[in-house]
């Protein structure tokens, strides 16, 4: 049911395409128009334009055009005044040869949408040419016994021209014994005939020379002459007879040279010379003359050339048997040739539309006519392409098709068709001819650019150079020419906030983008924008992709000390009982690191010390202690220098210096700074003393609550950890290392170990000795 669904309203179609034809050839009959032959070239013939009833601006609006059934280019057609003229000078006898009337049949093809109307143009003859016998002298062998009234046969002239500009008349040179009668054959062509008015009489005239003239019915009349010699003979009673006045045969076309066509007989019943015949071609043409040969002696008649159907059908011979004393019979043989499918099919294209656009519906390629020179069954003809294709052939008056395509093309899928016309003959054997057309499909712009990835992630150090390649992406476009050139650019930014203007730009050509000035991870860690790419169509297409820049932490910041301050006004100072142990916690140092990674890994080294070996520095927490007991003969000052060096390439680095001073214990209400132990111990005043509590006092509960926040968070980390806690880096970094970030605080990744002392933790130890320590300054300042 599908295949029919299919068939029928294709057929609908063909039904409606000879009905407009049909509607459009309604209003046109046939034409003749008439020139006379020998006419120059540029000649005006008619005017199309008046006789279609069209404006001549809808004849080149319809691209008029005039096509021949032989494919000569006689006529042309002038668009601008919509006149036919002929291209070239005619001559009648080279186009129809004996023919009459000479008509040219033509059509004249109209498009948008398909005309044809058909028309004729008849050739008209001059009188251009002169009547030509095939002999200039012909002999007749009459008997002197002849009756007067006797009629003899002569010798026809040829002329090329037609109608009454061919042969009207035959007349003979005066004489006393012949005249010339002009008989018509059946086909209408004129013949002379010999007739004896009086008796001959061999002894008194044995031989007779006539002038024979061929007069045509031109204006003014042309002639032609030929000599005519009379041998009269001696008595001879019986003239030789036919065995059929009038021979029928048929020849194939593709009949070689030296085929028998026919083999005439006459019998003579005289004897000796009066009964040998001889047989010979009357009265025939040039033509005739070159295609067949008369045997004078058999009668058989053979081909001396090939034949052709398409050129000439039939032939018509008209023989003489002559005996040897001067009498003589006709015969005539009518000789048909018959077609054989020797003629493959000609195809001819009068318009080509290349390339095609894509998308565009149905659409005419090409539009072209067939013909098959051969008739019946091997004239008849079918048409056809691949099927295959997205193409269908449509057929249309006078054996012209028009080639369409089925339904929009898509050139990305495929560019160009190779189309295959094959016409073939029904025939046997069947012949076929075959006519390529490659049909191109133009592009359309149908197919927006895409991205190799919906997101692409780039990465760039810190610190770049200014206009640093940071990477490329690419969009391709199956389209093809101005359609398929790639246009990037940046579009506007998804946080405004971002100045993307100012850090990255792409090259609109090939999509590399190129950082405008040098990045800071600590400033921008990573930043988002999209790009567009978009084609040079009209209308233009596009498509975006979103690109994400990762700023790579380099190792630009060197540690930083927050503790203890290196800016201050008074160096730090810290104190240790003489009684500590070893490993007792002296102070540590707290550093953060800028950057990120392994480059905010950090590490302490005491690089000097008033005393070495009496302190010592944890390298991955920063932690001073005691490395052995202390004893009396240990200065009371020390200033100790700790390196703090990160873990980057190259390493960073800052140092910090402590002061520690060794002190008997806490516990004393005065303890004399170390400058002072030469100055004179005065007895203070009352007012003195009042003035150092208090500032000690105020003192001491500023740095009290510093120094409970700073605890807080340094263990806020420990979970669980209780106030007697107190923890050492853990995790994925060297034990020796310490990791930081750079917002200036300690990391959110700090962990300490858990470490419980009996009675009191080393936390709260350290409080405790910040709290002496500041107690123990104030009082100094104040003394």
């Amino acid at each position: 049911m599908e295949a029919g669904g299919e068939r029928f309203p294709k057929q609908r179609q063909v039904l409606i395409l000879f009905l407009l034809l049909g509607v459009a050839l309604a209003g046109w009959e046939s034409r003749r128009y008439f020139v006379m032959e020998e006419t120059e070239s540029g000649s005006f013939v008619a005017n199309l334009a008046k006789d279609l009833g069209l404006g001549v601006e809808e004849l080149a609006a319809r691209e008029a055009r005039v096509v021949s059934e032989d494919n000569e280019p006689w006529l042309q057609l002038d668009l601008q005044t919509g006149e036919l003229i002929l291209s070239e000078k005619l001559d009648r006898e080279e186009m129809c040869g004996p023919t009459d009337p000479c008509v040219m049949h033509f059509q004249v093809l109209l498009k948008k949408p398909l005309g044809v109307f058909r028309a004729e143009l008849l050739v008209r003859d001059i009188n251009d040419h002169s009547p030509e016998f095939p002999e200039r002298e012909m002999t007749l062998k009459i008997l002197e016994t002849s009756p007067p009234g006797t009629v003899f046969p002569l010798k026809t002239a040829q002329d090329l021209d037609v109608g009454n500009n061919n042969i009207q008349n035959y007349n003979i040179s005066h004489n006393s014994y012949f005249h010339v009668s002009t008989r018509n054959w059946g086909d209408g062509r004129k013949y002379p005939e010999l007739v004896l008015d009086k008796e001959l009489d061999r002894e008194e005239q044995a031989e007779l020379r006539l002038t024979l003239t061929a007069l045509d019915g031109g204006s003014p009349p042309r002639s032609g002459t030929a000599q005519v010699r009379i041998l009269v003979l001696d008595v001879n009673d019986n003239a030789p007879e036919f065995a059929q006045t009038h021979y029928q045969v048929q020849v194939p076309e593709n009949s070689p040279v030296g085929t028998l066509v026919v083999k005439v007989s006459a019998r003579d019943l005289d004897t000796g010379t009066n009964g040998e015949i001889s047989y010979s071609l009357f009265d025939s043409s040039q033509e005739i003359s070159t295609t067949f040969e008369l045997s004078s002696i058999s009668g058989e008649v053979r081909l001396i050339k090939k034949l052709d159907f398409e050129t000439i059908s039939s032939y018509e011979l008209y023989i003489d048997a002559s005996d040897g004393g001067g009498l003589s019979g006709k015969c005539s043989v009518s000789i048909e040739v018959m077609d054989v499918n020797d003629n493959s099919p000609e195809l001819t294209i009068s318009s080509l539309t290349n390339p095609i656009p894509e998308n565009s519906p149905e659409t005419e390629v090409a539009l072209f006519r067939i013909r098959d020179r051969d008739s019946g069954d091997n004239g008849r003809m079918t048409c056809s392409i691949q099927d295959d294709l997205p193409f269908l052939l449509k057929p249309s008056a006078e054996n012209f098709y028009t080639l369409v395509t089925n339904g929009a093309l898509d050139r990305e899928s495929k560019a160009q068709y190779n189309i295959t016309i094959t016409v073939t003959d029904m025939g046997t054997p069947r012949l076929k001819t075959e006519h390529n057309i490659t049909v191109l499909v133009s592009d359309v712009n149908d197919n927006a650019p895409a991205f190799t990835q919906t997101s692409y992630t780039l990465s760039v150090r810190e610190n770049n150079s200014p206009a640093l390649h940071i990477g490329s992406v690419r969009a391709t476009d199956r389209d093809a020419g101005a359609n398929a050139q790639v246009t990037y650019s940046l579009l506007p930014p998804l946080d405004a906030h971002v100045p993307l203007a100012s850090l990255v730009s792409i090259n609109p050509d090939n999509g590399h983008l190129f950082a405008l000035r040098s990045l800071d991870y600590e400033a921008l860690r990573a930043f988002e924008f999209r790009v567009g790419a978009a084609d040079r169509g009209s209308p233009a297409l596009s498509s975006q992709a979103l690109v994400r820049v990762l700023v790579v932490d380099d190792n630009d910041n060197a540690p930083f000390v927050l503790y203890p301050l290196q800016n201050a006004s008074a160096p730090c100072t810290e104190l240790v009982p003489r009684a500590a142990e070893a490993g007792y916690l002296v102070t540590k140092v707290v550093a953060v690191d800028g950057d990120s990674g392994q480059n905010a890994w950090l590490s302490y080294q005491l690089l000097k010390a008033t005393e070495p070996g009496l302190f010592g520095v944890w390298a991955h927490n920063g932690e001073v202690r005691t490395a052995r007991l202390l004893s009396e003969r240990d200065a009371a000052k020390h200033r100790l220098l700790v390196l703090v060096k990160d873990n980057g390439e190259p390493p960073l680095s800052a140092s910090v210096t402590l002061h520690v001073l060794l002190v008997d214990g806490f516990s004393q209400p005065y303890l004399p700074a170390p400058e002072a132990e030469a100055a004179d111990a005065a007895p203070a005043s009352p007012l003195t003393v009042y003035l150092v509590v208090a500032l000690a006092s105020v003192s001491s509960l500023f740095v009290f609550s510093v120094l409970v926040f700073v605890a807080a968070r340094l263990c806020r980390r420990g979970g669980t950890a209780s106030v007697g806690r107190c923890s050492v880096p853990e995790g994925p970094f060297p034990g020796h290392l310490v990791d930081v970030s750079g917002t200036g605080t300690l990391s959110q990744s700090y962990q300490y170990e858990e470490r419980t002392l009996s009675g009191t933790s080393d936390c709260s130890l350290f409080l405790e000795r910040k709290m002496a320590r500041e107690l123990f300054l104030e009082a100094s300042l104040s003394s």
